[in-house]
């Protein structure tokens, strides 16, 4: 039996998320299209006969950082390389090398834990020709302990990088019990739906000063209660996300209430509602009481 824990990260958007959920087979991480929507250390279980990984999805490393949120992000990435950790798995976008990139990198000379390279969205690549000298260029970079080409979307050489995860854990028991693929506590997950499903809706810099705080959860026999609170920075940001009559939040909460239901298994009920704190996003007063604390 063997087990242990893989940092997984990179600059934001490359699909570190989606790679996440691909390995352990069902969404323990929020995905959207926009950059950085990830912001706080998710740990998801993958299962095997022969042992268990547990990935450690981050926030995608960047070089802008004049808010507050944005250095507790990458001081989040960064803490995830320290100890504890037997494989960082630095994960790139096919044919979409740039400075965000460069700068991981740089950052990965300083780490002694072996590195892996993953280059993900391969299906997105149109001329497939392209792809091998892409390959022997970024092998070169450094010495990675393996390299290989991705897709999570359509779940290609997945199996290949759960053997590569696998092969460099070390002996040692289960760190989680059978079938829990996540660590995270139910309210922190259910902040997080709600959060993802604002993302998807929202447009511009809204979606970068919200956050999503559950102040009552409430588990019954038949039917889980929950009441959210979505926190913005300004009046005028308050009244987009609820809308003109309230449709705007009613989306977002039907939308977010059908998931949470999926993943409970039984009924939800749902109250979300909004308010505005100025600059909270560049407050750490303000970050750590909405649950962002430097590591």
């Amino acid at each position: 039996m063997r087990s242990g824990m893989v940092a997984v990260v990179g600059r934001p958007n490359v699909g570190k998320s989606s790679l996440v959920n691909a390995l352990v087979g069902q969404k323990v991480s929020i995905v959207t299209r926009k950059p950085q929507t990830t912001r706080h250390r998710i740990q998801g279980v993958v299962h095997r006969p022969d042992g268990q990984v547990v990935l450690v999805d981050t926030p995608g490393l960047h070089l802008k950082s004049g808010r507050a949120l944005n250095r507790y992000l990458n001081d989040t990435a960064a803490a995830s390389l320290g100890d504890g950790i037997e494989l960082v798995l630095f994960v790139v976008e096919a044919g979409k090398w740039n400075e965000e990139d460069e700068a991981v990198l740089k950052r990965l000379e300083r780490v002694r834990t072996p590195v892996g390279l993953v280059i993900n969205k391969v299906d997105k690549v149109a001329d497939k020709s392209r792809l091998l000298p892409e390959i022997q260029a970024l092998a070169a970079r450094r010495a990675y302990a393996f390299v290989l080409p991705a897709s999570a979307l359509k779940r290609d050489n997945l199996d290949a990088l759960a053997d590569q995860l696998m092969a460099r854990m070390p002996e040692g028991p289960p760190l989680y019990g059978e079938g829990q693929v996540d660590a995270q506590d139910l309210s922190f997950t259910l902040a997080e739906i709600v959060r993802e499903k604002l993302m998807e809706r929202l447009r511009q810099e809204l979606p970068y000063v919200l956050t999503v705080q559950i102040e009552k959860l409430q588990r019954e026999e038949k039917i889980t209660r929950v009441e959210a609170v979505i926190v913005v920075e300004r009046e005028n940001q308050k009244a987009i996300v609820i809308g003109e009559k309230g449709q705007a939040l009613k989306a977002v909460g039907v939308a977010a209430r059908r998931e949470m239901e999926r993943r409970l298994g039984q009924q939800v009920f749902l109250k979300l509602w909004a308010r505005s704190e100025k600059n909270w996003t560049d407050d750490p007063q303000a970050l750590k009481r909405f649950g962002y604390e430097s590591p």
